[in-house]
């Protein structure tokens, strides 16, 4: 049985019905990569990662057109909507109005204090939080002279100054982000700020790249904070379409049993010990597990070395011997069958595994 990591414990707040931060689950987000002024377009792909697991999106609200978009895209959403908002602060007003769950915005470049207070009253009635986001690649002008560069003490000073902002506002429902293309650098940047505030966090390593590099450099950055107890909404950042970022968060979680969603697949990867096609029963499985929504563990193994010993740990398991392989279920061998039976030998008896 894996034993959840600790977390520290942070602020509690509510992004819709979604918790984030106290002893809330670490939530999954994503973001859209349609133009939010085309419903349905946009629509489609929100129940498409909805479906995946996503629990929270992000829309990009560019202009005036995109605000009235919103409205019907909330009420058609199966998850929270978060708008997306740069520099001008009526489109963060009119988002609110429109019933976007939660802002993406820094308090600090949307146009002075006042118009800081005006979307702070706007939000302030069903305490809309919004979400402090720093991104390395843009600093302020100030900061990058004083550091001489971007450095992780530049973006928690910058993100200090925006929580400041909302602070003296007496606006408490926020969360932080400080993300940047660089593992170490978004790393000692949240650690950091970790020590100094106790907002919940949302985490992630900005323009990761695509799915090759990405999925690695979020895996590690987003894994090692995650295994340190800091983190409480994450989300994988990677070109093009925004399925497998959601696929690729859950695996993180279910990695550091934290969540638990779906089926989790153990496979060796194979030696000069193996005597079957491992690597083609491990894909076959793999792919007829893609429907399963139970959160199972099966295991191929491909030799008696450490297959038996995971095989038995795993609620369904296969251990391969020679053109052969010894099927167990919950602990206990229940047959030996053929490499031509492997396959369907197991996944009837995933079948019969009881649905908690």
């Amino acid at each position: 049985m894996i034993v959840p990591l600790p977390r520290k414990k942070r602020r509690l707040i509510h992004v819709g019905s979604i918790p984030i931060g106290g002893n809330a689950p670490v939530s999954i987000q994503s973001m859209c990569n349609t133009d939010t002024r085309d419903r349905e377009k946009t629509v489609k792909q929100i129940e498409k990662l909805a479906e995946a697991g996503c629990e929270i999106i992000r829309l990009a609200v560019l202009d005036q057109e995109a605000v009235e978009a919103l409205e019907e895209i909330v009420k058609k959403s199966p998850m929270p909507v978060i708008a997306d908002i740069h520099f001008d602060y009526k489109l963060a007003i009119g988002a609110l109005k429109a019933g976007v769950h939660g802002l993406r915005l820094n308090p600090g470049n949307i146009g002075g204090a006042q118009k800081v207070r005006e979307v702070i009253a706007a939000a302030r009635e069903k305490k809309i939080p919004l979400r402090i986001g720093v991104n390395a690649g843009s600093l302020e002008k100030n900061i990058l002279a004083k550091y001489q560069g971007i450095t992780p003490e530049g973006m928690i000073e910058s993100a200090l100054g925006h929580i400041r902002i909302l602070e003296n506002e007496n606006y408490p429902w926020m969360k932080i982000s400080l993300k940047a293309s660089s593992v170490p650098l978004m790393v000692a940047a949240y650690q950091g700020l970790a020590e100094k505030v106790d907002y919940p966090l949302h985490v992630g390593v900005t323009e990761a790249g695509t799915h090759r590099s990405g999925v690695i450099k979020s895996a590690v950055g987003i894994g090692a904070l995650l295994a340190q107890g800091i983190g409480d909404t994450i989300r994988v950042s990677l070109t093009g379409d925004p399925l497998p970022e959601v696929h690729t968060a859950w695996e993180i979680v279910k990695s550091l049993g934290l969540r638990k969603r779906g089926p989790e697949l153990i496979s060796c990867p194979t030696c000069g010990r193996c005597q079957i096609d491992l690597a083609a029963v491990a894909e076959a499985v793999e792919q007829a597990l893609t429907q399963e929504k139970r959160a199972i563990t099966v295991a191929v193994m491909g030799c008696v070395v450490n297959g038996p010993g995971e095989a038995r740990e795993a609620d369904v398991g296969i251990a391969g011997g020679k053109d052969c392989a010894l099927l167990f279920r919950q602990g206990k061998v229940i047959k030996k069958v053929s490499q031509e039976q492997m396959v369907q030998a197991l996944l009837e008896e995933i079948k019969q595994l009881p649905v908690e």
